[in-house]
């Protein structure tokens, strides 16, 4: 899941080498924290935060098998 998120995000900034992606758990939640460069903040929200809904969905929808949910949090 940890890889959904990376590759996803590396095609969508221009500086894909900035792209971090940490993993917290907790009791039944787990957030990734998806961390990229400053400049590219903006593309990975999106217009009015389309693509990072886009992007949370997708994830939520991948680990439906997990039994757990699953966030994603994008730091700056």
């Amino acid at each position: 899941m940890e890889q959904l998120v990376g590759v996803i995000a590396k095609a969508l900034v221009d500086h894909p080498e900035d792209v971090r992606v940490s993993v917290v758990e907790k009791e039944n939640l787990i957030v990734y924290e998806l961390t990229v460069h400053p400049d590219d903040v903006g593309k990975v929200i999106g217009k009015q935060g389309r693509i990072a809904k886009a992007l949370r969905t997708v994830v939520t929808s991948a680990a439906v098998k997990m039994d757990k949910r699953v966030t994603v949090d994008i730091i700056s």
